[in-house]
């Protein structure tokens, strides 16, 4: 090896080492788009706080933050899905619903599981605070498919966060259009707060 090849070689070497000791440090981003991102009380986040540039839709409705934990679909389906079957208000018909738990996706995005409460915030601005105990209680998912399909945007999804009223007395005996209040169709953010 001439000295020149040596040179290159070693230059290239000390590139590389800082970009993979800095890779293995960085939480691992998503590599597809978003479709949620997961804010407030989080573990150290995969990406960076707000950016008022890229974040408009978050701008809009007033959303600010530090730093954040973003699941793009991928990331969703690799948690642990749970199926449920809702008489769904829009057609009074019921439904296979599929995804992650939210206490999943909260403890996958580092939340500390005690002594909270979610505020879920949907593409049209709807958002709703949910207790961590009615979380549980009910058993919301993030539901990523309806009736076996992914959902689309545009329509109920990509996200639901949703739970099978039907289960529940006290919410199977409301009309079917009462039932759902909780439940932010288009979810795309969810503000973890201490209570």
């Amino acid at each position: 090896m001439d000295k020149r090849q040596f040179l290159a070689a070693t230059a290239v070497g000390a590139v590389a080492l800082p970009a993979q000791v800095l890779a293995q440090q960085t939480p691992k981003a998503a590599r597809s788009p978003v479709l949620l991102t997961v804010t407030g009380a989080v573990g150290k986040g995969n990406r960076g706080a707000f950016d008022p540039v890229l974040d408009q839709m978050m701008g809009k409705q007033k959303i600010k933050f530090d730093k954040a934990h973003a699941f793009d679909f991928a990331a969703l389906a690799a948690l642990p899905a749970v199926s449920i079957r809702p008489t769904l208000e829009y057609d009074s018909k019921p439904h296979a619903l599929k995804g992650p738990l939210l206490t999943d996706v909260a403890r996958a995005a580092g939340a500390p599981m005690e002594g909270l409460r979610f505020l879920l915030r949907a593409v049209d601005g709807y958002n709703v605070i949910l207790s961590l105990a009615d979380a549980r209680k009910y058993g919301f998912i993030v539901a990523t498919h309806l009736d076996g399909k992914p959902m689309p945007l545009g329509g109920l999804g990509p996200l639901w966060a949703v739970y099978d009223a039907d289960r529940f007395a006290d919410m199977a005996a409301k009309p079917v259009g009462e039932r759902f209040g909780l439940c932010p169709w288009g979810l795309y953010h969810i503000e973890v707060q201490t209570a």
